[in-house]
């Protein structure tokens, strides 16, 4: 498990890093503020990040919204000298909450716990945003997800909200969850889909029980949309 440890002090990163070489984990980067985090996370596949809660400028709640946005998959355990934020850290889908000092049994137990978690099915939440707002959706949440640019939007019923994964990734991910691809652009899923008719050259165009958005699917999307229902 490749692990980032993120605290502004020297001494709390040594003695976090030095409790996980015990407890055998040998691939451990650390960062020191939220710009070092976010760029090492962007060129790393990451498991999991231990984060600090006060830190100055950008807080670790602030941070930890960033990094699951960036990468969805990534475990976040916070660690603080304070209880007070324990719903927000939770409320980003934190797996874990350390009050310092917390003791290396501590940190086994949450670890322990973190490993069975990410292995476990129907856990995945995938963290979009709007604007300053932050949201973590389930799969079951989502009508369809659209390419735009270097980002995809995400469809629920409140609107649109934003995810900064290829849509390519997150086919891989969703389709454990019925999602289909029916265009280079979208993804549907089938459990909140309305009705479907047939338009110019073989095409589907979609509708969705609970909201009035309709899209079409490319030629070789609905044959391929076609084959997986047919008998």
């Amino acid at each position: 498990m490749k692990i980032l440890v993120v605290d502004d002090e020297q001494l709390a990163r040594a003695r976090v890093t030095r409790m996980l070489t015990t407890l055998g984990y040998k691939d451990i980067l650390e960062a020191t503020n939220a710009d070092e985090a976010i760029e090492i996370v962007r060129e790393n596949e990451l498991d999991l990040v231990l984060l600090d809660i006060n830190m100055p400028g950008v807080s670790g709640i602030e941070l930890g919204h960033e990094l699951k946005y960036l990468k969805n998959s990534i475990a976040i355990i916070f660690q603080t000298a304070y209880q007070e934020h324990a719903l927000e850290a939770f409320e980003i889908g934190a797996l874990g909450y350390l009050v310092k000092p917390f003791s290396i049994d501590q940190l086994s137990t949450t670890l322990s716990r973190v490993v069975k978690q990410k292995e476990s099915e129907g856990s995945y939440k995938l963290m979009s945003k709007n604007g300053e707002h932050y949201y973590l959706l389930k799969p079951e949440d989502i009508f369809y997800v659209k390419a735009d640019l270097t980002e995809v939007m995400l469809r629920t019923s409140s609107g649109f909200s934003y995810s900064s994964q290829k849509i390519s990734d997150l086919e891989n991910k969703l389709k454990n969850y019925g999602f289909i691809r029916i265009h280079r652009s979208y993804l549907i899923n089938p459990d909140k889909i309305k009705e479907m008719i047939t338009i110019e050259q073989s095409k589907l165009r979609f509708s969705f029980n609970g909201i009035s958005d309709t899209i079409e699917s490319s030629k070789d999307g609905a044959k391929e949309f076609r084959n997986l229902f047919s008998n």
